[in-house]
């Protein structure tokens, strides 16, 4: 197994074909710029048997080959803890391909732009889907709303921060076949503000373990099943699934069980559309009430003075955690303010929903793939515009 650690490019675009055709080694690939000390703990705790840099290929001490169906390992949850490596089949990321190509009716020798990084699922499932449709990918090495335009792409898959950046800069957004919009809840502004301008979005739900995005606009892909658990947990199952934790069989028994992978994800399933309200360990704890910060985040989204939104939880002595509203201003002129935030999520949930302070932010924090950093935006509430007053 090869911890390959190269920029996008042809070169590892190579390795990913052969990797999925068989001629070559397993695949963990690796960001460039990932910090020493993070690169480091990958490579100790997934343990490839090599790793190649753009020097060239060299032997790492006490790596353990992939097992026998492993196409591609992709790290992931580095940053809260020690990485886990999800290894996916080459069957899986075939079959996952394939069903993406299908639900979206790109014809052959179209051309994807991949311009996420290879390193996380969603980045490497661009250039699966390249290889399925007989085409090269574009591949650029990072995000440019105006080298994206240029792109000639006729497909392209994004995140939310990307594709606000994409209509910030005015890009004729109709000129892709297809916008993917995955990685993280989309704010349905947002959404509508692409489909206003000639956009053709498809929202993605899924994960590394489901070979990235597995349910289509809350539809799950052809051969993949959903159903929600007396927990609210959402479960999938289907030919798309990993094969387990790399070297870590506890983990393996606890995400899978029975052919169902279950996820860290709370939802419903309404007239067959999957509907993800938030994470199960994004639930907060206020007063002896659940709220699930999610919802929460999605009608404070719809406010028009509101660009973004996050929705955390504080410690509090009062109510043991506080709901706390971070948000960035579609104005910074003119923000919110926190008694029409209250009101908003009282009209639609129950008192105890309603943040009970806000924290204005010019911007959030991102992961590389494009993810909001919660945890450090969580570490950041410290300074607040506004208190409630309970009402």
């Amino acid at each position: 197994m090869h911890a390959v650690v190269l920029p996008p490019g042809p070169a590892l675009f190579e390795m990913v074909r052969e990797a999925l055709e068989g001629g070559g080694p397993a695949l963990l690939p690796l960001a460039p710029d990932l910090p020493a000390p993070a690169l480091r703990a990958m490579i100790r705790t997934l343990r490839p048997t090599h790793v190649v840099t753009p020097e060239g290929v060299r032997p790492s001490p006490g790596g353990v080959p992939a097992s026998g169906d492993t196409a591609v390992i992709i790290a992931t949850s580095g940053s809260t803890g020690a990485p886990k490596g999800v290894q996916l089949p080459a069957a899986a990321l075939a079959a996952s391909a394939a069903a993406s190509l299908d639900r979206l009716a790109a014809a052959p020798g179209e051309r994807w732009l991949c311009c996420l990084p290879p390193s996380h699922v969603s980045g490497l499932q661009v250039l699966v889907r390249s290889l399925l449709s007989g085409s090269e990918p574009l591949i650029h090495r990072r995000f440019s709303p105006g080298a994206v335009a240029g792109s000639g792409a006729d497909h392209v898959s994004l995140v939310p921060t990307q594709l606000r950046r994409m209509i910030d800069s005015g890009v004729e957004l109709s000129r892709f076949r297809t916008i993917l919009l995955g990685g993280a809840a989309a704010p349905a502004g947002l959404l509508a503000a692409a489909r206003d301008a000639g956009a053709r979005v498809v929202t993605t739900y899924g994960m590394s373990e489901t070979c990235g995005g597995c349910v289509y606009d809350g539809v799950p892909l052809d051969g993949v099943e959903a159903k929600v658990g007396a927990d609210g947990r959402i479960r999938l199952a289907g030919p798309v699934l990993f094969s387990g934790y790399r070297l870590s069989p506890d983990l393996t028994a606890a995400a899978l069980d029975g052919g169902w992978y279950l996820t860290s994800d709370v939802g419903v399933i309404e007239e067959g559309r999957v509907r993800v309200l938030g994470r199960a360990d994004d639930v907060i704890n206020t007063g002896g009430q659940k709220v699930v910060a999610g919802v929460v985040a999605g009608i404070l989204a719809q406010h028009p003075a509101v660009r973004e939104a996050v929705v955390v939880g504080r410690p509090d002595p009062e109510w043991g955690e506080e709901v706390v509203a971070v948000v960035v201003a579609a104005d910074p002129a003119s923000p919110p303010d926190l008694g029409e935030l209250r009101a908003l999520v009282k009209a639609r949930l129950p008192v105890y929903a309603a943040p009970r302070s806000l924290a204005l932010r010019e911007r959030f924090p991102v992961l590389p793939n494009g993810k909001h950093d919660l945890v450090a935006i969580r570490r950041d509430i410290s300074g607040f515009v506004g208190k409630g007053d309970g009402s």
